[in-house]
């Protein structure tokens, strides 16, 4: 019998999957200074983000599976300690391959963000699995928004080296929260670790509920990537011509999102996956077609951001509500094959976003991810696991 979470355990694991998920993005703004202050091409530091992208999907495919095997007290600290140890690393880093080596290990370290989230959707009490799942995205999807906000912040009060030591400082507050309050039940597992990760290729082929909830996932976030790319290219180019900081204040629109997650996780309870999939597509297509009507109107464009954040992050906590449902006990191995195959297709909306939108224009560009989206509200409708 799985032991549900403390008091506060499940906000604890939301702050944890913030604060952990930010590291991937924090120093982002500061790039020009640390390529400044190590003396190092700006091309070599701007591979600071890669680096940091690719040691994430690395934890995702090799570390998350760990949750189906260590207490969570004893995994959420080892690798909150870890991911202090990477920061420290970075902030003392003389030169730029001490600090891209440094970011291979913040990011793998950071996936201990997907691991709050399978810890909170196995632990929950019987029918809030979705609110669980829904309250750590939270934290997660409010990381991600205020995580270069923060890090631009604290670059220009203490410089960048600093800011990487207060991002350590509340990985290891986060490790000794992790260590006092969460589970100290270790998963029951008949397999070891190498068995697990052996038998990780193999889920999408006995689990046809999780090649779906993948081409669901993976669509949705194929037209989030290739949206925001190619917004950020096309308000930089003429007419437009904004500002970098002015781009970025359209980033505020996330907050939408953000804010309607405990709301999802309380409808997927309730209603079940599929229905809260369909609905937060529906609703994400809504905001792409009011982007493809072009970006000369800022509040028009603003809006239209909302509801597409708003319906991607929604349709996100329900998916992985989905995956997690199909075996508890297994939730670590099922979450790292979804989440390795939903950034590698979103990474190909990143790829895509330049070229189509020079050779098709930003309406055309917007009308793409429209299409994707409302295919994954068709086949977020037929099918699935449901989560209540």
């Amino acid at each position: 019998m799985t032991r549900p979470l403390p008091r506060g355990g499940t906000v604890l694991l939301a702050a944890i999957a913030g604060t952990a998920i930010a590291n991937n993005y924090a120093v982002q703004p500061a790039l020009a200074s640390v390529a400044a202050d190590l003396d190092a091409p700006l091309p070599l530091i701007d591979l600071v983000p890669t680096a940091a992208l690719t040691g994430c999907m690395t934890g995702f495919a090799l570390l998350l599976p760990l949750a189906d095997h260590l207490a969570p007290n004893r995994l959420i600290t080892a690798q909150l300690t870890a991911l202090a140890a990477g920061l420290a690393l970075a902030a003392a880093a003389p030169d730029a391959g001490v600090l891209l080596a440094a970011y291979l290990v913040i990011g793998a370290a950071a996936s201990v963000a997907a691991q709050a989230g399978s810890i909170a959707g196995r632990h929950a009490a019987p029918g809030r699995g979705g609110r669980g799942v829904a309250t750590v995205a939270a934290g997660l999807s409010a990381g991600i928004l205020l995580s270069r906000l923060a890090g631009g912040a604290l670059t220009e009060l203490l410089g960048w080296r600093r800011m990487l030591l207060v991002f350590a400082a509340l990985a290891l507050l986060g490790a000794l929260a992790a260590a006092a309050f969460l589970p100290r039940q270790r998963p029951h597992s008949g397999r070891g670790y190498r068995a697990t990760l052996a038998a990780l290729p193999p889920l999408l082929r006995h689990h046809p509920r999780l090649r779906r909830a993948v081409a669901t996932g993976g669509l949705w976030y194929f037209a989030f990537n290739l949206t925001w790319v190619a917004l950020v290219l096309a308000l930089a180019r003429p007419p437009h011509s904004l500002a970098p900081a002015a781009i970025g204040l359209y980033s505020l629109a996330g907050l939408l999102g953000f804010a309607v997650l405990p709301l999802t996780g309380r409808l997927t309870d309730r209603y079940g996956s599929r229905a809260v999939i369909t609905a937060a597509m529906l609703t994400a297509a809504s905001g792409a077609a009011l982007l493809g009507a072009g970006l000369n109107t800022p509040p028009v464009t603003a809006l239209g951001l909302a509801l597409f954040d708003a319906g991607c992050f929604a349709a996100q906590a329900a998916n992985q509500s989905r995956v997690i449902a199909l075996d508890p006990h297994h939730s670590g191995s099922l979450s790292s094959v979804y989440l390795v195959c939903y950034f590698a297709i979103g990474a190909v909306g990143t790829a895509l976003a330049a070229p189509l939108l020079n050779a098709l224009g930003w309406q055309g560009t917007a009308l793409t991810s429209l299409t994707a989206l409302l295919i994954a509200a068709a086949l977020g409708r037929t099918g699935g696991q449901e989560t209540r």
